[in-house]
């Protein structure tokens, strides 16, 4: 099956995703880190793109990186054009690899989540990734945004992550992330869930098939059953009602085979 080469672009519900692998999408995060040039990384998954509409002019802004996220997009791509992505580029499985990867220790400021699973998955991350978390502001409790962006800034961030969910974490990033000195900031949605072992993964066969989402909705049926069903079919056509031209995008983007 041909895949998009890990420099192409594929347009899908009026979004610009990019088509990555986890290494190359660290080394250029990394270059941003050392350069300090403000940089956004978004995971564009089904419900992503159809909870963020409202931002998209925002999302193809230069300072941010949309990678692809999940079976509904790589489908929708095949729709679109007949190709996947290069890799699937979940937050779960990448911020790991992205911690691993990092030259030199980052400071790590956390935005989102309750309280003690933020405070958890701090803990997580500064033992298996050796990083500083130098702050953590929960989800719930209410704080004026001006006193958080000063808390940020003082604590010497290099790296925000945000776990407020769609659309909440984009809307959050958007608004603040212009007055954060931090140079990265990371939409992560359920990740602290994850690393703070509160919810877990599926297997790694399910992982490796693209049934992740299986797993989940097993485990969640009432919170996610609409999202994998219906959302996910208002998804697919919406991509399908966007112009296209995929033979123009092929020769634009190119692809290996």
């Amino acid at each position: 099956m041909a895949l998009l080469t890990p420099t192409a672009n594929i347009s899908l519900a009026g979004y610009s995703i990019r088509s990555t692998n986890s290494a190359a999408l660290s080394a250029l995060l990394q270059e941003r880190l050392v350069g300090h040039i403000k940089t956004v990384l978004v995971f564009a998954n089904a419900n992503c793109v159809m909870q963020c509409q409202h931002l998209r002019t925002w999302l193809s802004g230069e300072n941010v990186v949309l990678v692809n996220d999940g079976i509904g997009v790589d489908i929708a791509a095949m729709m679109v054009v007949g190709h996947r992505f290069e890799e699937n580029l979940n937050g779960t499985d990448f911020l790991p690899f992205l911690f691993t990867q990092l030259a030199t220790q980052q400071k790590v400021y956390l935005v989102g989540g309750m309280p003690e699973i933020a405070e958890r998955a701090g803990k997580f991350i500064e033992a298996k990734f050796g990083h500083q978390v130098v702050g953590i502001q929960d989800g719930f409790s209410r704080i004026d945004p001006v006193l958080l962006q000063t808390r940020i800034n003082s604590s010497g961030a290099d790296v925000v992550l945000v776990a407020l969910g769609n659309p909440r974490q984009e809307e959050w990033i958007k608004a603040n992330a212009p007055n954060l000195n931090a140079p990265l900031v990371i939409g992560v949605g359920a990740l602290l869930d994850f690393l703070s072992g509160t919810v877990v993964r599926a297997p790694v066969w399910m992982r490796a098939l693209h049934l992740e989402w299986l797993f989940r909705l097993g485990h969640e049926p009432r919170r996610l059953m609409r999202r994998y069903t219906i959302d996910i079919g208002r998804f697919l056509s919406l991509c399908l009602r966007y112009p296209r031209d995929p033979l123009k995008q092929v020769k634009a983007n190119g692809v290996r085979r």
